[in-house]
């Protein structure tokens, strides 16, 4: 049996999770004079979930750390599966596919660091950012062309709503 392409496995995808440090942002940490650490998001990030989640594909981050703007950010987007802190994130991937009924393979997961190696080699469809460190570049099965935090997450959406012909239904909406 032949190895799938990538295309072939976001085509399987019907939960994509997103690390949120380096992926859904730049990585940056920003202190404000209170020490406390500020995150940017990109707004086109940002619809690309909501364009997926109109396609009937769940989404969820699983970041290893805790933040009140994710929570914040997750709420705007309506997120359905959040887990933060900790760099265990097989416990809450695992917790996810029991939650939802899903096995690996239906799950897509993009990352950049080393806490995220246990995700990527389990999941269907394994991004990560140009960005991310080269462990993880060596094992994931597509590599966005944009970096973390300037687009890479719309990039990957994009490419699940082509691979599952579902890009024209959703784009329809804006292109009257």
């Amino acid at each position: 049996m032949s190895e799938l392409t990538y295309v072939e496995r976001a085509a399987r995808v019907k939960l994509m999770i997103f690390d949120v440090d380096g992926v859904l942002t730049d990585g940056s940490l920003h202190y404000g004079a209170d020490g406390e650490a500020l995150k940017t998001f990109n707004v086109q990030d940002g619809l690309g979930i909501k364009l997926i989640q109109e396609a009937g594909i769940d989404t969820a981050i699983i970041s290893a750390r805790k933040s009140p703007q994710v929570i914040k950010r997750v709420a705007d987007l309506g997120i359905n599966h959040l887990h933060q802190g900790g760099h265990d994130k097989l416990t809450p991937f695992n917790a996810l596919l029991e939650k939802t009924g899903l096995t690996a393979e239906q799950v897509g997961f993009i990352g950049d660091d080393v806490v995220d190696l246990p995700i990527l080699s389990r999941v269907g469809f394994a991004v990560a950012v140009p960005n991310g460190r080269q462990e993880v570049l060596e094992r994931a099965h597509h590599v966005t062309v944009a970096h973390g935090g300037r687009g890479a997450v719309r990039e990957v959406c994009e490419l699940v709503l082509h691979a599952q012909g579902l890009y024209e239904r959703v784009m329809a909406q804006f292109l009257v």
